[in-house]
């Protein structure tokens, strides 16, 4: 896909980056991320690389048409967050790492000029990290409408009561702001009924119950938490946007994010293939390298063929959201969702299958790679849920009176 000179400068700087700063420090950032004395420290390479990043120019590369990006399309972003995704940490190196970005593009579009300087502004700068607060263990969260944490008006504030779970970056020790989603009306309308409001994690009445594994990995620095709200207290000019347009801002939200996210599980397919390719080269079995066998020969050119075919598609969906917008682009933006964690854990099941037994622990990095792409799986919406979605919105072409029927 074509792209402005801008993106490609900054693509070569990205990749250069990669290759003097990012690579090299693989190992430095994990060796630091165990010996810390907390779970969830940050590793002291990760400030240093985000200082080295912020000099270079490479920040902020996420948010399109605002004056606080780099002004880049989504579809001159998803290449770069490609590359970001090949490394699990290296987006957090650029300020571009979920959620904070779309905590970010919340409060850039939905945000008051005070809640921007309050919050937007040092996010921006990277001095502080987000948390978006929606999942709940007691109902079916891929069903946003399902919530329960209700957020009532008393006087000058709103009290907050509830229960989260899964909620990332909660216990990253530089996390200062949430954006907690929960009714303010369960009598309106069923898409009306939801506010989000931003609540500091250090209010009276909040209680971090745990940390979350999956599969037994903490997902450090950031954490998963189960996190219960008992009477919390916020100032009403903490609502974003008014009462009852919860559902609203996560649907302007989201559709960005599951962009920055396909594209990054791309990376990770492309990085894990090249590991793939790496050992079977390097293993023999009864007598032949193992990347001489048929059954490993069909299993690489298929995952190759996947990788790029779910380029393409992101690529395409990209390009829609610039130029007809998020709503046209519903049913592709779905289809990214599904096809990206598709292949993302067909490569990975790969990448362990092909290491054997190392590949069941994570002296490869993909113990969490499996891990990840199980985790995102449910992320942002279960694959069940998009493919509704993909269907209504392909039945629907036909299912007006005006429509011509198949030839």
């Amino acid at each position: 896909m074509e792209r402005s000179s801008k993106a490609g400068e900054i693509m070569d700087a990205l990749n250069a980056f990669m290759d003097e700063h990012i690579y090299p420090n693989e190992a430095l950032y994990e060796q630091q991320l165990a010996q810390g004395a907390d779970r969830f420290n940050v590793p002291p390479i990760m400030e240093e690389l985000k200082a080295r990043a912020r000099e270079a120019g490479l920040w902020n590369l996420f948010l399109p048409h605002s004056e606080y990006g780099a002004g880049l399309t989504n579809a001159e972003y998803a290449p770069l967050a490609e590359v970001m995704g090949r490394v699990q940490f290296a987006s957090e190196v650029f300020n571009c790492s979920a959620p904070d970005t779309g905590n970010m593009e919340v409060l850039d579009r939905y945000g008051t000029p005070e809640q921007k300087a309050r919050w937007l502004q040092p996010l921006l700068d990277g001095k502080i990290r987000s948390s978006f607060c929606m999942t709940e263990p007691e109902v079916a969260s891929s069903d946003a409408t399902n919530i329960t944490t209700s957020i009532d008006r008393d006087g000058d504030h709103y009290v907050i009561n509830g229960r989260k779970w899964w909620i990332t970056n909660a216990y990253h020790p530089n996390t200062k702001i949430y954006i907690v989603m929960g009714k303010t009306n369960p009598d309106a309308p069923r898409h009306r009924q939801q506010s989000q409001i931003l609540v500091e994690p250090d209010t009276p009445g909040i209680s971090l119950i745990r940390p979350l594994t999956a599969f037994g990995f903490y997902d450090e620095p950031k954490g998963q938490a189960e996190i219960v709200f008992d009477n919390v207290r916020v100032p009403a000019s903490n609502l974003i946007l008014g009462e009852g347009r919860g559902f609203e801002i996560s649907q302007g939200r989201l559709g960005p994010g599951r962009i920055h996210h396909c594209m990054r599980i791309i990376g990770q397919c492309e990085r894990m293939l090249e590991q793939t390719c790496r050992r079977l080269l390097s293993r023999t079995a009864f007598g032949e390298v193992l990347a001489d066998q048929s059954l490993w020969q069909d299993r690489i050119a298929n995952a190759r063929t996947d990788i790029n075919m779910l380029r393409q598609l992101v690529e395409h969906t990209a390009h829609l959201m610039d130029t007809v917008g998020n709503k046209q682009a519903r049913s592709e933006i779905s289809q990214i969702k599904v096809a990206a964690v598709r292949v993302g854990r067909s490569v990975a099941d790969l990448a362990v299958q092909a290491h054997g037994a190392a590949g069941l622990c994570n002296d490869f990095g993909l113990g969490y790679a499996f891990t990840r792409m199980n985790m995102i799986r449910m992320g942002d919406g279960p694959e069940e849920v998009h493919n509704r979605t993909i269907a209504r919105l392909e039945l629907k072409k036909y299912s007006d009176p005006g429509a011509s029927s198949a030839k």
